[in-house]
């Protein structure tokens, strides 16, 4: 996988992958033109999408209505070290949800690829990257 961030201006910065472009920028408080979620916000936005999508496919997967299912992502944070120490996501279950798979759910939410991502972080490698040479 490679994706590549461009710099649309200030302190706005896109990242493009696969045809997409997902933009971001700071907020206005923090110098930045407020257009788009910050960086941050987009990486808390992936854990709660991510569950999200294990709690609709577990459903869809059953026959069971999605109609009212939701899930909500909330976080508490070290005012001193400016880290979140928790992530809690909380589904909302249908109407005439099956008490049978309350369980079952909470299970298939907790497999959020992201969020094993973070329980297993993986290596990070920053460098500079080698100028390419005219021929």
């Amino acid at each position: 996988m490679r994706m590549e961030m461009t710099f649309p201006g200030g302190l706005a910065v896109d990242a493009r992958y696969d045809g997409f472009t997902v933009p971001t920028d700071q907020p206005v408080q923090a110098g930045g033109g407020g257009t788009a979620p910050a960086p941050f916000d987009l990486f808390l936005a992936s854990i709660g999408t991510c569950a999200g999508f294990f709690a609709l496919r577990f459903c869809q997967q059953r026959g069971i209505s999605s109609d009212g299912l939701g899930v909500t992502l909330t976080t508490e944070r070290d005012a001193a070290r400016h880290l979140v120490t928790e992530v809690r996501v909380e589904v909302a279950l249908p109407d005439g949800f099956p008490e049978k798979y309350r369980e079952a759910l909470l299970r298939a939410v907790d497999q959020c690829t992201v969020k094993r991502h973070l329980m297993t972080p993986p290596r990070f490698v920053v460098e500079v990257a080698e100028p390419v040479l005219a021929g």
